[in-house]
Order: structure tokens, then sequence, then C-alpha cells
């Protein structure tokens, strides 16, 4: 116990120094908010935060619908209105799964002279791995006089609960460090000689970004002075962040140390360690009467005036650089992908990760996946007989009116008829919930050009080895890999990519071999809900059809080889598909009228796009009379949106949240009510 109290007085001291050196920082913090400035953090650090926020649906769409459309507003000051919403108004399910984050939180206590002390917290973080401070427990020979209590609470009707007691096993695993002021101990199995985690759960840490931004309130459970658990709630916020250490304000307790500290989605942002106290300018911790603290004095008598935790991502890169067995590191694996200590970090629209060199297998972008052509396949598509667009029966409605589909990138080798049933499937489902009538397949005009690109390209689609670099998915005309670059550059920019300095600040740098545009691929992967090898051929694909004029000419003629030469046109495109399109309608017969155009998961919003168009920029064609396009945040490739910021008048923007995986689906797009709305009332006739 005495070591233990001279390591916090030590750790107390060192927060102060830390505090002191931060004074500057922290005062422009306070100036801004003094000013307004609710989250006064870096726009990039801002649009991170407010994309895993999005992406874990943490906010209810509906509710940062209403926060940003009102007005038109900057992206840093519509990532400040949806933090907004995240910190005042939380959703019934804060306080039950505040309730299940509690509960893997234990008690430590020492046996020392027949006496049974309580010393600080811990939480377990695997299913047997529990997490507290160095100065709780610095060895192993520590950790052998204490044992932890699970459910050391009240109960609903506040009397107390009946804890748990559960051994600590630190010779089947311990490693702490005195600077981060960590430790991490294997628990003993219990009674069910399973692991404590089975029964009371375990936080899943993660390496990312964006898990809190300075402003946002932090939330803290413990045990603060040994007595039941506790937490501490909403009085708080992130003042300031270092490399390793954050400062924050909030109510804590000796005893509290270990803690986890949690943003308002009950992620582990830090390690609570220690108070910062006040000191005089010899570096002295002062009383609150102003006088100088003495051991002895208590610590209840020390002028606390903020805190300080270890960032979980400096304590899991710790863990990522120490030489461990494999039976180790088979444990640390059981902390989950996000930790980044069992592998490669899964695909970025899985997790939200930072993708990596290594491009996860996925199928088609548009729509539903299916499988990539394996190496040594492109000669026997080659031989392979051409699919061909589809025509709609005569008739349709009313014979004047045409319903065409125009589909994205990827659909090569697929059946045109099995394409048109999946749009016209999620279509009907919109329908359906639009309370309009569904259209039969058979009344769609479907035009293919997907086994007429790929023959264009020269390419065929397999997922490389992974000491490929991006140059491998460039295209293979200098002009159109410039195009390229330019293209993801811009896209990159628009999602406030950092410098390079400050991911690698993060821990999350990429190995320098891959280049600049694998590391912004990267980060488009990691704001998104799709892969860096899914986002990278998108945009091959659109730059190398936007700079070969032979590529766009053959498109070109294979899509106006199956759509109307007259009447009344509803034209519905997707990803690449909104590209063509809008060259297609310079090139439609005189005779051709689009009443209605809707595009979905479109890259047109982007200037390296849309001035490469035929039409040579963002103007709303003349044959167009209505126009809706619609976006979904977490998609990559509409990251241009919305569109009406730099195209004409006449032009309807509709923000949607798809499903988590799917988030650039053609079949999920069509499915949201307000979009098949938009079609289903234009094809209605007489």
């Amino acid at each position: 116990m005495d070591r233990s109290r001279d390591e916090r007085e030590q750790q107390a001291a060192a927060a102060a120094a830390r505090y002191d050196e931060t004074g500057e920082q922290r005062r422009e913090v306070e100036r801004q908010q003094a000013a307004g400035v609710s989250f006064p953090d870096s726009p990039e650090a801002l649009a991170v935060r407010t994309a895993r926020l999005l992406d874990r649906q943490a906010v209810p769409a509906a509710m940062v619908m209403e926060a940003v459309r009102a007005e038109p507003l900057a992206p840093s000051a519509a990532f400040e209105r949806i933090l907004g919403v995240s910190k005042e108004l939380q959703a019934w399910s804060f306080l039950p799964r505040g309730a299940r984050a509690a509960r893997s939180i234990a008690r430590i206590s020492t046996r020392e002279n027949g006496r049974e002390l309580p010393t600080g917290t811990g939480f377990l973080v695997s299913p047997s791995l529990l997490l507290t401070n160095h100065h709780v427990l610095p060895d192993e020979d520590a950790a052998r006089h204490c044992f932890v209590e699970f459910d050391a609470q009240v109960t609903v009707d506040n009397t107390p609960q009946p804890p748990a007691r559960l051994e600590l096993d630190p010779d089947g695993f311990f490693t702490a460090d005195r600077r981060l002021d960590f430790a991490l101990v294997l628990v003993a199995p219990g009674p069910g000689h399973g692991p404590p985690g089975e029964t009371f759960g375990w936080h899943r840490l993660s390496v990312q970004l964006g898990k809190l931004v300075i402003g946002e309130p932090v939330n803290i459970i413990g045990h603060p002075m040994g007595r039941l658990k506790e937490i501490a709630v909403r009085d708080n916020a992130l003042q300031v962040r270092l490399d390793d250490f954050i400062h924050y304000r909030t109510d804590t307790e000796p005893g509290n140390s270990g803690s986890p500290v949690f943003n308002d989605q009950w992620e582990v942002i830090a390690l609570h360690h220690s108070g910062v106290p006040r000191t005089d300018e010899r570096g002295r911790l002062l009383r609150r009467d102003g006088r100088v603290w003495h051991p002895g004095d208590g610590d209840d008598t020390i002028d606390w005036v903020s805190n300080e935790g270890v960032r979980i991502s400096s304590v899991l890169k710790h863990l990522a650089s120490l030489p461990l067995t494999p039976g180790q590191r088979a444990l640390l694996a059981g902390m989950g992908p996000e930790s980044g200590l069992g592998g490669p970090l899964p695909a970025a629209g899985a997790t939200g990760a930072v993708g990596g060199p290594v491009p996860a297998a996925t199928g088609a972008v548009a729509g539903p996946a299916a499988p990539s052509a394996p190496v040594g396949q492109a000669s026997a598509e080659a031989a392979a007989p051409r699919a061909t667009g589809l025509r709609a029966r005569d008739g349709a409605f009313g014979g004047r009116r045409h319903l065409v589909f125009l589909h994205g990138r990827a659909q090569q080798g697929k059946d045109p008829g099995a394409l048109r049933r999946e749009w016209t499937a999620g279509l009907n489902l919109g329908l359906v919930r639009a309370g309009l009538p569904t259209v039969d397949p058979a009344d769609v005009w479907f035009p293919f050009y997907g086994d007429r690109l790929v023959r264009a390209l020269g390419t065929h689609e397999s997922v490389p080895p992974a000491t490929e670099a991006p140059a491998a998915v460039a295209p293979d005309s200098p002009t159109a890999r410039a195009v390229y670059e330019e293209i993801i550059g811009e896209a990159a920019a628009k999602w406030y990519v950092p410098p390079e300095t400050q991911q690698a600040a993060e821990g999350l740098s990429l190995d320098p071999a891959v280049g600049a545009v694998w590391r912004r691929l990267g980060w488009l992967a990691a704001r998104s809900d799709l892969d860096t090898w899914a986002i990278s051929l998108v945009f091959r694909d659109v730059a190398a059809y936007l700079d070969d004029r032979r590529i766009r000419e053959e498109v070109l003629d294979c899509v106006l080889e199956s759509v109307p030469d007259s009447g009344e046109m509803v034209l519905v495109s997707h990803s690449l598909g909104t590209v063509v399109g809008m060259d297609l309608i310079t090139r439609l017969s005189p005779g051709v009228e689009v009443v209605h155009l809707t595009t979905v998961g479109s890259p047109l919003g982007m200037d390296s796009v849309y001035r490469r168009l035929l039409s040579g920029g963002p103007k709303s064609p003349e044959k167009v009379a209505d126009w809706l396009n619609a976006w979904c945040p977490t998609d990559a490739v509409a990251i241009g949106c919305p569109l009406a910021d730099d195209w004409a008048d006449g032009l309807t923007d509709l923000a949607v949240v798809n499903a988590r995986d799917r988030a650039h689906s053609i079949a999920e797009y069509l499915a949201h009510a307000d979009v098949a709305r938009s079609v289903g009332s234009h094809l209605v006739t007489g």
C-alpha cells in the first residue's frame, strides 16, 4: 500500500506538470467555448468523430437530417450540429448500455497483514484480461496478493448486491508499464470454470480515430475510496488531448484509479489514472486552503483542478510492440479486431478501421456482392458471348412513358435479366412503403454495358496480393491515372484527410511504400462503409471512362442500343452509371424528353468528375424536367454530395441512411420510400 501511495503521488505530480505545460492550449479552448464554439477541435477531428457516430448509428438519422437540412451549412458547421445532437439528446438505450458497461468493472483489493484493503478499479478488456493502473498493480507479486469483485454495487432498490469475488492469475499473464501507468493481468476462472467475460462481459478497445473531440462529455464508472460502484456523468468534458494522455473535467476520488473513461456511446477512450493537483511555482502540491500539501494530509485535502487519463490507443500501441509468446499473443487477440492486436484490422467498411494496403475480398460495389473473376479468367470472359441490354415490353406505362435503369461498374459476366429483377425488387419495396403501385421488371428498359466496359478497359477483377501497391489498380494510361489520383485526392480532401504526421501520431500510419494515393483511399474507407479496394475500383473506372474517348464512346454506343428513341423517359442511374447517364442525355434522340432523373450513389459532386462531362461542367441538362439526387453519408462514392452547391437550380438532394455494409447498394437506395416515390410518381399515367 505504501508503494502504491508513493507511485500515485508521483503520477499526480507528473500529471500536474503536463497540465501546466498545456496551459495555453487549454486557455485557447476556454476562449473558444466562451465565444460559443461548443467543440473547439480541428476540422479533421470533427469530421472523423461525426463519421464514427453516423457509421455506428449512434445518432438517430431523423435527428441528423433535421439538424442539418434547415439551411446551407459548411461541412464543419454541419459536423458541429450533429455532435450537438449527440451531446444533448440521448436515446433510451444510453441507460441500459451504461448498465451493461458497468458489469465488467470490478473493485480491486489487496490482502495485507490479515486485512482486505481496496486499492483501485479495473475492467475486463477481453474474456479473461483485466486492465488497471500500474500504481494499483505494479508487478506480479502485488497482483498475487490481490483479488477482484464484480457486481460490488447497489441494486435498483439501493440495497447492497452480493459481489462475485475472483482471483488474479499473474503467472498466466501480466504486463505493465510505469510511464503509461497501466497493468494488464489475467483473471482466474470463476466457479463455473469459464472466463469471467462470459458472465460479466468485456469492453472491446479500439485504436481507431473518432471516439471523442474536445468539448464532448466523458463518463467514468469506478469504486472511489473503495466504495460500492459509482458513476460520474454529464458535468464533465474533454479539455486537452496530448500524445499519450487526455485531460478532462469530472468528479473523481482515490480508488477511481484504473477506471474506464467512456464517451456517450460507452466506448472506452482512456484509462483514468490520476487527478491533476494545483501546484505552486516549485511544483509542490497545494491544499484547498492554499497551503502546501504534505503526506498525511489526506488526498481529500488536495486542490484537484482536473483529471488525467491514459489514451487507450497508446496502451494498445505499447502492447503491440511487446515481445510475447504465441500463447500470450493469443490472449491479446481476444481483445478483438479493433484493438489491432489480433492481426490485420478488418475491412474498413465492416468496422470503420483505416484500410491498409491489403484490400478485403469484395464483390461488386453496385448491389449485392458477386464473386470476383479469379486470375486467369479474363481469356474465358473474352470468349464468352456478350450479354446485351433489355428492352421493355410494348405498352408499358401507357406506351408513351419509359422507365430506364442505368447500372454502375462491376456488372460484367452477370445476367441482365437478373440485374433488372434485382433493381426492380428494391424499387418495389420502396414503392410499397410509399403507397404506390409496384413495377413489373418486364416493363423496364435495362441497357447493359458491363461486358463492353471490361473489354474496353482490358481488365479483369481479382484481389491482388498483399504486396501490390495502389498502382496495381490504377488505370494503365498515364493520363487516366492522373485523373484517378485527382479524384481520390479531391475525395479525401472533402472528408478532411489529416496530414501523415497526424495519422502517425494515432498509430495508424501506413507503409510508406503504398504512397499517398493508398493512404487517401484508406482514409476514405475509414470514413465510409466501403473497403479500400472497392473504392479504388469505382474511381479507377470513372477515371478511365472520363479520360479515354474510345472507352466513353464504346460505353455510350452500347447504352444507346437499349434505350427508347421517343417518348418520355424516367431515368434511374447509379454510381458510374450517373456519369454515363449525364453524357447519355446529350446523345438521346430529339424525340426523347427526360421527365425525371434519379441519381443515387453518385460522384457527380466532384469537380474532377463533372468538368470532364460532355456537357463541360455542372449544368443541369435542358432535357431534364425534374431531378432527385439521393446519397448516403457513409457512401464514399457519393462524397461530393449534396450536389446542389455545385449544380444549377432544379435539383433536389435527399440524404438517406443505408444499412451498414450496403452503403452503396442500389437496392438499398431504391428501397427508401422517398427515393421510390420520386420515381413512381412519374410513372403514373393518365
